[in-house]
């Protein structure tokens, strides 16, 4: 079956025309250009080929349109992939890599990432992290972890 865009009203029709001649809007040319051959009868295919753009974006953007109009066009922020750790567990190791470990009645005066990491999920401030995503969160934080020697290979 083929996929057109909705019928426009007289109003979206000046809209997308302004659109697409204000060059400092944040909509592309070229989604403008698939409402507006698709409006005109052009088929999916026919206008991918036109704006050179796969079939599949042709109709994401023309189903995007239908559903939610201009703005249904602009770019929003990418979904991604959802924070693995929440500000308040961020926050948290930061708080504990900072403090003295002899402050938490722990028998070392000095943290290694391993160390840090086994204290964390004992603690259950997480479930499970890596060394590496541990170090990340320090740096971020301005904080640059401190190993200590070939004592701390061992530990887990």
């Amino acid at each position: 079956m083929a996929l057109y865009v909705r019928k426009l009203e007289e109003e979206e029709w000046e809209e997308l025309e302004r659109t697409i001649q204000n060059m400092e809007n944040d909509v592309s040319i070229q989604r403008l250009m698939i409402i507006l051959l698709s409006a005109q009868g052009q088929k999916v295919q026919e206008i991918s080929r036109e704006v050179d753009l796969h079939p599949i974006n042709v109709r994401k953007w023309i189903h995007r349109y239908n559903q939610h109009g201009l703005d249904g066009l602009r770019s929003g922020k990418s979904p991604g992939r959802p924070p693995v750790f929440t500000a308040a567990q961020r926050e948290a190791i930061v708080d504990i890599a900072s403090a003295d470990p002899t402050s938490l009645n722990l028998p070392f005066n000095q943290w290694s990432l391993q160390r840090l990491r086994k204290y964390l999920i004992d603690e259950e401030v997480v479930d499970q992290i890596s060394v590496e995503t541990i170090r990340q969160i320090l740096r971020a934080h301005g904080i640059q972890p401190r190993l200590m020697g070939s004592q701390n290979q061992g530990e887990r």
